[in-house]
């Protein structure tokens, strides 16, 4: 009579699991092992009644492990993609994705904001982050920018995807995929609404390290929940992790660095104190996208304090309204990007888009990307996309 096992089904393949001593080795043989999606089963012969085998033994027990082979990168992948690499980097720009009137990418504006990006001083780009709307991505969009900025621009600036996720099953799958096709580095969010317990934050964290070079990103007023130092303390020695973009403050910068951790400011308004003041390695920013130029020299030419002041004004402006709001009506002034908004991101109102062509002008015009005269506009000359 032939016996069968079964086995309840298993969200992630990053789980493997192994049958073989269930029942022992008297009532079981072991033919061969097949494997299929990360399930490793023992091909085995009865040699007596199902029914009273587990009568004997009772029910079927399964052990869940950590399958070790799990990141799907190739051997080269693996070597060209170094955590130094990533923790050498200083100024990292969290990217804008533009967009067509039909709400696919615009991926000619989107080359230009990169040429720029890699022309002014940029050495690493966040996509599909927060800034470039990665909410708002399928995944398979997600994925498929991150290649292309590989394939056009993998050669001259390092690529970080953002391919966190409050599931870990889909961070992980996402994440894998990131590396398979070329980026230098993932970002990875704590879990969001769906909250988790510290222990919780631990196991998910120590799961998609396995994937690559990762920098943590902490900013509790998105996700809701701080990632809290005994969290960082228990991960900061696995391997693959890189750093942290820290957005709590410049007290917790200077603490972690004093414990040797790589730290970059995510607040635009600290990150030249974060640099001179707590010893910040650099910042991931948004300011960046329209004026990299000054971002790199506030961090690479010493401590400029009156540069910093004259630019608080702006990044005051830019954060107005959650980003990348402010970032999306500023590039479209600016001629870089067509006046698409994917919903529910809506442009600035008429009067903040008048502060900023003043500003603009105070700051001077070449300081900013793109070499058009920037605008005020119309309210209607944007488009709100809600299906496309």
């Amino acid at each position: 009579m032939a016996a069968t096992l079964r086995i309840g089904c298993v969200k992630s393949h990053a789980a493997a699991f192994e049958v073989g001593s269930l029942c022992g080795a008297s009532e079981w043989e072991p033919r061969h092992s097949a494997s299929f999606r990360g399930v490793r089963l023992g091909n085995v012969v009865p040699k007596t009644d199902a029914r009273a085998v587990r009568q004997r033994v009772g029910a079927a027990r399964a052990a869940l492990m950590q399958a070790p082979s799990l990141p799907m990168r190739s051997h080269a992948t693996k070597i060209r993609n170094s955590v130094e690499a990533v923790k050498n980097l200083r100024l990292i720009t969290a990217v804008k994705t533009p967009y067509l009137p039909d709400g696919r990418f615009d991926l000619e504006a989107y080359d230009t904001i990169v040429d720029l990006q890699i022309a002014n001083g940029a050495e690493g780009l966040i996509v599909g982050g927060t800034t470039g709307e990665g909410q708002l991505m399928t995944w398979d969009e997600h994925i498929m920018l991150i290649a292309h900025t590989v394939h056009i621009f993998g050669d001259a600036i390092k690529v970080i995807g953002n391919t966190g996720s409050n599931s870990t099953r889909e961070a992980i799958h996402a994440t894998e995929q990131g590396f398979g096709v070329g980026m230098h580095g993932a970002l990875h969010i704590n879990p969001y609404y769906g909250k988790t317990s510290n222990e919780g934050l631990i196991k998910h964290f120590e799961s998609v390290l396995e994937m690559g070079p990762t920098i943590i990103y902490n900013v509790p007023g998105r996700t809701g929940q701080d990632i809290p130092p005994s969290v960082i303390e228990r991960i900061s020695d696995k391997r693959n992790f890189v750093g942290i973009k820290e957005c709590v403050g410049n007290d917790r910068v200077g603490a972690y660095v004093k414990k040797g951790l790589t730290i970059w400011s995510g607040n635009d308004d600290q990150f030249h104190d974060a640099r001179w003041d707590y010893g910040a390695q650099g910042v991931i920013s948004v300011v960046s996208n329209l004026i990299p130029q000054l971002a790199h020299k506030l961090l690479f030419e010493g401590k400029d304090s009156e540069l910093n002041e004259k630019l608080l004004p702006l990044i005051d402006w830019l954060f107005v309204e959650p980003n990348p709001i402010g970032l999306n009506t500023a590039l479209c002034q600016l001629g870089l990007i067509r006046p698409v908004f994917r919903l529910p991101y809506v442009p600035l109102g008429k009067e903040k888009r008048r502060e900023f062509v003043q500003m603009v002008n105070q700051i001077g015009r070449h300081h900013f990307v793109g070499d058009k005269d920037v605008q005020v506009m119309e309210d209607n000359d944007f488009l709100l996309l809600d299906r496309f």
